[in-house]
Order: C-alpha cells, then structure tokens, then sequence
C-alpha cells in the first residue's frame, strides 16, 4: 500500500487526509532530493538506481508495516488487558526482547542465527510474564501494570549496559542499533515483517469475537463461554510475536502501539473489528511521518537521530495527553503508609544504623575475593588495596546517601509514598542534561558535564511538579508523568548511543552506573558536594513536617508554600544529578531508603532524612561490593545490583498495597 492511497478514518477526514499527504509529500522529498553520487553519469545512475531499490523503497515499506505491526500489537494488548496505556514499551516487552538479544549475540551467537525473532519473542514474554504476574494481585489495575513494566524495563536496561560495557567489542552494536534505526540494505527486513503482520493479522480476525466479549467483565465473559485465560495467553502472545519481530529487525520503536489505538479511538473506532482495522493504519503513518522527518532533516549527512529516538519525543507528550483518561483502582501505597510505626527514641536507631554503615565500610574494604576464594585484607595487604577501595565505596556510600534523601525530600514533597528521583524521571533527566552537554560541546570536562546533569535534574523535577500541581499530586499520574519523561529523556541517549564515538561509552557507564573508576578526585568531589546539600536539611524540618498535610493546610500554618517547595526542588534535584553523575539512573535507591526508614520507625522529619542517608549508603555499598566480587575479576555495575534490590522492592510496595485494599 502506497503512503498517497492509505485510507483515512473518517471521523476528522481532514485532518487525516492531511497527516497522509504530509508523510507522502515527505517520501516524495526523500526521493528527489538525495545527495548527488560520485562517479560518471552512468555509473551515478547505477548507484541511484541501487540506493533506490534497496534502501529508500525497503525504507518506506518498512517503516509503513512496522507502525503497522506495532499499532495492531498495541491495540490488541490494550484490549485485552483493559488498559488504555499498555503497549509494548510500557509493559516491559521491548526491554526484555533488546536483552535477550544482547544476551544472545554477547554469549551465544549462534541462537540468532537459528532465529532473531524466536530469541526477541522469548525475552518480550519473559518480560510481559513477569509484569502480569507481579499485577494479578491488583486485578491487573492499569497504573499497576504499567508500574511493573518500567520497573522489569529498568532492571533490563541495566542488565543490558553491564553487558554491553563487560563485552562491548561484540554487542554495542546491537546497542545501537536498538535505538531504533530504520536503515534497509535489502528487502529483507519489510518482507520479515509484513509476513507477521499478515499472519498476526489474520489470527486477530478470528480472535475478534473473544476480544469482542472481553469487553465485558470476568464473570460475564465467562457465562457466554469465553475461556478467559486462553484467550489472553492467545492475544498477549500474538501481540509480543508482532512486537519482537519488529524489534528483531529494527530494534526498539517505543510509543507506536500506544499512540495508534489512542488515535483510532479519536477517529470513532468503538468496535474490535474497527479498532483492529485502524489501529494499525493509524501506526503505519505515525512511524511513516517520524522516519520522514528524519530523513528530509539530515540531509546528505544522514539521519538526524534514530527514527526510534524521534518517536520516543513524541510518545511521551501522548502519554502525558492521556494522563486524565487513567484511573486507579486502587492507591498504590503500601499499607504500612496509613498508619506508620514511631520509634519513641529515634536516636538510638540513629546511632545503630551509623555504627553499621560504617562496619558495613569497613568490611567492604578488607573483605573480598581474590579469585581463588575468600579473603580478609590485613597489614601491608589491606594498606595496598586502600586507594583503589577506599575511593569506590566512599562513592557509593555519598551517592546513596543523597538518594535516599533526595527520595525523602520528594515524598515529603509531593505526598506521594512511591515518589522518588528514579521513578519521577528526574535522574534520567540528570542524563539527558549531560547527554546534550555531549552532543554541544566538544570534549567537555567533568565540571560541565555535571552542570549539565543538573541543570536536567531540575529541569525534570519542575516539569513533574507542574504535572502534580495540574493533576492534583494524585500518585498514580505522578507515576505515570515519571515514566512519559524518562521515555522522552531516554529518546535523547538513544540519539547520542546512534551516534557512536567516546560518548556512547560516557553515557553507557552512567547508565549502568560503574563506580570502578572513581579515583581520589572523584571521590573527594562528590563527598564534598554531597555534604554541603546535605547540611541544610535539618534547618527544613519544619517545612517538611508541614508540607505533606497539603496546600491550604500549609498557608493556613503560614508556610511560605512556593519558595518552600522551590527551595526543596532545587536541593533534590542538585542531589540526584550529584549522584546520579556517579552511579547512573536505574539504581531505585531513592525510593527503597526513605521506605525502609519509614518502615523502621523514623517518622519525624530529621530522624526520617537521616536514616534514608544512612540507608541509601548501606544500599550502594552492598551492591558495590557484591559488584566487585560475584564476577571477578569482571567488575559488574553498581547500578545493575542496586536495580536488582530496588525493582522487586518495589513491586513488594505495590502487592503489599494490592493486599491492604483488597
């Protein structure tokens, strides 16, 4: 199907009959407009001929049937599941398939040989498996689900920057390519995934009844003979086979299958017959203008970005558009939350949690592995392993502790229990900072790149404040803002991992967050910072006591309200960039410690923020240390077991709050 003869719903016939002469009038462009070729003129003509053939038309077609596919796997998911927001990115399936195939190309290579597709499909239902299955108990709630699939995305893309950085020489490549770039050298990839899309979208033509029914409630599909757990196995499996072989052959193109069913619903689709007719008409335009874009904007030097960081851009206004769709059905606060347990002498636990951070240090230090078993460093040994230890820990220690408070001070911030820098976004906009800091400026220094990290970091945190201040601080949109703005921050690294060179690395230790080659400097730069955002808290406390109890109650007390909540922005937002620079984005520290404190019995605001500091360090050099020594000599990120910890923690938050309302 050609871009000019693609249908239109007819609901808004303008308006997409306009969207569909842009993307043709940006093909046409694309296609008059190339570069001029070296060579005599039949030897141009020749190479234009084969430019033409095998990249520009295999372009367009692939661009066409990939929004295609993904649209119909969108619509099928959100159908199925109920759940206006899920789509192969926010359900996991896109991380998990990217690390089974870094997985498979970084130890066993052959596997992609035998089948691409099988190896993405296996990841993407590993993934969306273990998201439904940590939802079940919330009756599959919509904020839930897609909860649970940024946090199995987190911890996948942690997993997959430690392996790109520990094998690097075989699988940045895939890396790369995973941003999302439609380049075509033959017809192969189009043909690949216009197969799928025929057979996927003959399967969802006989599943259109059952889907159809699905519409109804559990019990009342069921009385009309529906058996419910087949036919979502069915529709969930056909969705991620459509997903992983687009990902398999253009690596990740997020928003897409979120976007298009949106759209078709707009244009009037009511019906599964209708939704699963447009849907993917609608992807199939939203990919095409994107890729076009693109294209026409670079010129003869090449892509402006990757076709998969352009849509991301734009997936995340679209989510935020849909923010007032969303609905809980239920809060997802833990039940300790109501009615926490006060600790009558916070000092004391004070006291017992310092004493063990700093035993916690001091073992880090001298106990390790060597390879040949287990050891404790003493006299000449330990004295020789001080500068390389002692700087690393210190790190660790310094960045979760500002964390864990820059947590604290956003869950006092916003009353949200689930707040945090991580989950808001706003460590992710620490590295979209630096990312442009990359991309700007030639060579820049540590200095720069961390004015840089902050200036996102708070950046993000205001963006999130003005979505909380328009949605009420409702927890669930809050949550679901922090994902739409790490999906667009993330469209930027995606853009600088495109574009390969000594940046692409930078920012792939910041991702995984490695802590291997902080030196004295380093160390010495982050602890110094560290305390002085730390030192002003305990002047705050009355601020924080106040704030939670919400804004009238706050001017009542006589509060001043917004350079209160500017002045706490701003010290969280310079802690999570500070430690964010240092141990990446994916830690999750900032929501596990001022949890675990709460937990504890430390309530009150300065016992609270001194306990997630004291926390939040315990956190990172446990997770350093396990780093330093479960793969040696390989050196795994911090980041990547501070992930492991944060992410099933977090979904423990969110069962405990499933179990607390029933």
């Amino acid at each position: 199907m050609s871009l000019s003869s693609m249908p239109c719903p007819r609901r808004g016939a303008p308006i997409w009959a306009g969207l569909c002469a842009l993307a043709a009038g940006l093909f046409l462009v694309t296609l008059f407009h190339r570069p001029a070729l070296p060579g005599d003129a039949e030897m141009a003509r020749r190479l234009a001929d084969v430019l033409l053939w095998y990249s520009l038309l295999p372009r367009a077609a692939t661009a066409l049937l990939a929004g295609a596919a993904l649209g119909l796997s969108g619509a099928l998911l959100q159908r199925v599941l109920r759940n206006p927001i899920a789509d192969p990115s926010t359900l996991g399936i896109a991380s998990g398939a990217q690390l089974a195939l870094t997985l498979a190309l970084g130890f066993a290579p052959g596997l992609l040989g035998w089948s691409r597709e099988g190896v993405a499909f296996a990841g993407g239902a590993i993934a969306v498996s273990l998201v439904l299955a940590m939802s079940l108990r919330r009756r599959l709630d919509p904020v839930t689900v897609v909860i649970s699939g940024m946090t199995v995305s987190l911890m996948a893309a942690a997993a997959a920057s430690a392996i790109v950085l520990a094998r690097g020489e075989y699988v940045l490549s895939v890396f790369i390519w995973g941003a999302g770039s439609l380049h075509q050298q033959n017809w192969s990839g189009a043909l690949s995934i216009g197969t799928s899309l025929l057979v996927g979208g003959a399967l969802a033509a006989l599943l259109s009844r059952p889907l159809a029914v699905l519409s109804l409630d559990d019990a009342g599909a069921r009385s009309l003979g529906v058996a419910l757990l087949a036919v979502r196995v069915a529709v969930i499996a056909l969705a991620v086979g459509l997903a992983a072989t687009v990902i398999s052959e253009v690596g990740v193109i997020g928003f897409v299958g979120l976007a298009a069913p949106a759209f078709a619903r707009i244009s009037g689709a009511r019906t599964p017959g209708q939704m699963l007719l447009r849907a993917p008409l609608v992807g199939a335009l939203l990919l095409s203008i994107p890729d076009g874009l693109v294209q026409v904007l670079g010129g003869a030097a090449g892509d402006a970005m990757p076709t998969g960081a352009a849509v991301g851009l734009i997936g995340g206004p679209v989510l935020l558009w849909l923010l007032p769709r969303v609905t809980a059905t239920t809060p997802p606060a833990p039940a300790s939350e109501a009615m926490p347990r006060r600790r009558a002498r916070p000092g004391r636990g004070l006291l017992v949690l310092t004493t063990g951070t700093v035993g916690l240090g001091m073992l880090s230090l001298a106990f390790g592995s060597d390879g040949h078993g287990w050891f404790l460093a003493t006299g000449a040994l330990f004295d020789d392993l001080l500068p390389f230890r002692a700087p690393r820990i210190a790190a660790a220690a310094m960045a979760g502790g500002l964390l864990g408070a820059a947590g604290g001070l956003l869950q006092r911030l916003t009353g949200n229990p689930l707040a945090g820098p991580e989950v808001l976004g706003v460590s992710a906009g620490g590295g979209a900072g630096m990312a442009l800091a990359l991309i700007l400026l030639d060579a820049p220094g540590m200095g720069v790149l961390m004015a840089g990290s902050a200036a996102g970091a708070l950046a993000a945190l205001l963006f999130i404040l003005v979505i909380g201040a328009w949605t009420g601080f409702g927890p669930e949109r809050m949550l679901l803002a922090g994902v739409a703005l790490g999906c667009m921050c993330l469209a930027i690294l995606s853009a600088v991992f495109a574009a390969g060179g000594w940046s692409t690395f930078i920012l792939l230790a910041w991702l995984a967050g490695s802590t291997d080659r902080v030196g004295m400097h380093e160390a010495a730069i982050l602890a110094g910072g560290g305390l002085l955002l730390l030192a002003p808290l305990p002047l705050l406390a009355r601020w924080l006591d106040i704030l939670p109890l919400g804004g009238p109650t706050a001017r009542a007390l006589g509060l001043p309200l917004t350079a209160s909540r500017l002045v706490l922005s701003l010290l969280a937002a310079l802690m999570t960039a500070l430690a964010s620079f240092f141990v990446g984005p994916l830690s999750l520290a900032g929501l596990l410690a001022p949890h675990l404190a709460r937990l504890l019995g430390f309530v009150r605001p300065v016992p609270f923020l001194a306990a997630s500091v004291l926390l939040g360090a315990v956190l990172l050099i446990l997770a350093d240390w396990l780093g330093r020594n479960v793969a040696f000599p390989y050196q795994i990120p911090v980041g990547f077991f501070a992930a492991l910890i944060g992410g099933p923690y977090l979904i423990f938050l969110l069962q405990r709050g499933g179990a607390r309302h029933g």
